[in-house]
This record gives structure tokens, sequence and C-alpha cells, in this order.
């Protein structure tokens, strides 16, 4: 059986993003982002209609404040009282994974993507995915940067500016570029 790009992206392999059914989807999201962005923050119900159709899952208690982007929006798994504040974006080629009470301050962004380091490689235009699974009752602080593959435990707080590169236990405090834990809860 022949894989398709999509198939390679969401099993983590290398794949041709400019593949017409993935521009074609990634459009569908940021028309979605567009209209979740253009509604007025009163507009509760009908914001949660958009982010119910543009996400793999999520509940009633959901808010995303606006400008919020992602690239495909179906990778995008939320769990309860699910808060992220203005400025977020999820490139979401792999799972992105929130638990229950998850708040996100301003400015995040969640990276799954990854591009080959050589430049010839690069060049031809691949790239790879891995997913982010962030626990529960976990709080983000605003312009915290979450890369590729990484995982954070429950009961976390990720201290604001701080650059994820790799795993956080839970329940402890975190930050810093790397971030590091700093203290245990």
């Amino acid at each position: 059986m022949i894989k398709t790009e999509k198939d390679k992206m969401l099993s983590g392999e290398n794949y041709f993003p400019a593949d017409k059914v993935l521009v074609d989807e990634r459009s569908k999201a940021k028309d979605l982002c567009f209209e979740l962005n253009s509604l007025p923050s009163s507009k509760i119900s009908e914001r949660r209609i958009i982010l119910s159709k543009l996400f793999g899952s999520c509940s009633d208690s959901i808010c995303v404040e606006s400008n919020f982007f992602c690239d495909y929006g179906y990778n995008i798994f939320v769990g309860k009282n699910f808060y992220v504040n203005h400025n977020c974006v999820i490139l979401d080629c792999a799972k992105v994974i929130f638990g229950d009470n998850v708040f996100i301050g301003p400015n995040c962004g969640f990276y799954t993507a990854n591009h080959p380091i050589d430049f010839k490689e690069r060049a031809k235009g691949i790239e790879s995915a891995r997913e982010i699974v962030v626990g529960n009752d976990v709080w983000i602080g605003g312009n915290v940067t979450v890369l590729a593959g990484v995982k954070i435990g429950d009961n976390v707080v990720i201290g604001a500016g701080s650059v994820v590169t790799k795993d956080i236990p839970a329940n402890c405090i975190a930050y810093g570029n790397p971030c590091k834990v700093v203290k245990t809860i």
C-alpha cells in the first residue's frame, strides 16, 4: 500500500507539506481560524461551534481568544476547562493533546513541525512532525514556546518566556531558555 503524504505526516515520517491534500486541509483550517478571529468575544456559542468544527475534540468549557491560528485543527485535542489567551499559534502537523484545566497565556506557540538540519534535505521542502502532550492542571505563562516531541506532566507551571525543548515531569515549576525544572510542587 502506498502511503499518502498525510499518512506520512501523521506517522512522524518525512513528508511533503506542499501536497495538494495537505494544502487544502490547511486552507480549510485557516478559513475556520479566520471565522473565529472575526467573531466578537461575546459570541461565545458561535465561537465554540467553530472550535468544535476545527479541533479533533473539545468540550463546551473552552475559551480561545482571538487571534488564534493553527495548521490543520483536526490534530488538536482539548480536555475540559481549557483557556487560551490572545495570539496563540499551534502548528499541529502531529497531535497536540491538552488535558483538563489547562490555561495558556498570551503569545504562546506549540510547534510539532521539524525541518531537516541538512540544508540540501531542507531545500527539497520536506519536513516531519512529532506530537506534543500537555497534562492536566497546567498553566503555561505568556510568550512560551513548546517544541516538537515535548510532554509536559500534570500539575505544572511553565514560566513566562520559556522555550520548552525537553519533557517536563509532573508537579513542578519550570522556566527558562531552555526550560528547566526549578521547583517541585
